[in-house]
């Protein structure tokens, strides 16, 4: 049985917002992003990230998945939709998630279900979302 080697990176965000303007989003491997804070505007607002980071994964673990069943031979591609449900109190949270995802390739369905649940098992953000992760905040 050959072994996955993983190959770990600087992980991590940082924001920075002045008094005016939009906040900018950089991260130790060389991204950098606006982000936008009214709902005209086009661009990424916070909750757009979390389901991007959400449909992101997805699409990786899938990919994954597949690789593991032995069938990333007959695999073409995947997309994954995102949403969600806010709360209408506080605190200001998602309490629901909408994910859908569309395999193409040459599975039956029994196969794209079996890649859609393995890639949501495998998936980073949706086993954190899912999870009690714990809080640290300093404040310097």
């Amino acid at each position: 049985m050959v072994e996955a080697r993983v190959k770990k990176r600087a992980t991590g965000a940082t924001a920075i917002l002045g008094r005016n303007g939009h906040p900018t989003i950089e991260t130790p491997t060389g991204g950098s992003l606006a982000v936008v804070t009214a709902a005209s505007e086009p661009g990424f607002n916070p909750l757009d990230l979390l389901y991007s980071s959400l449909a992101a994964c997805l699409v990786l673990s899938a990919r994954i998945a597949a690789s593991q069943m032995g069938v990333l031979h007959r695999f073409h591609s995947v997309e994954a939709r995102v949403s969600g449900e806010k709360s209408e109190g506080e605190p200001a949270r998602i309490t629901r998630f909408e994910m859908q995802l569309t395999i193409s390739g040459d599975f039956d369905d029994g196969v794209r279900q079996e890649i859609a649940h393995r890639a949501e098992e495998i998936c980073t953000v949706s086993n954190t979302l899912r999870g009690n992760a714990d809080f640290n905040l300093t404040v310097k």
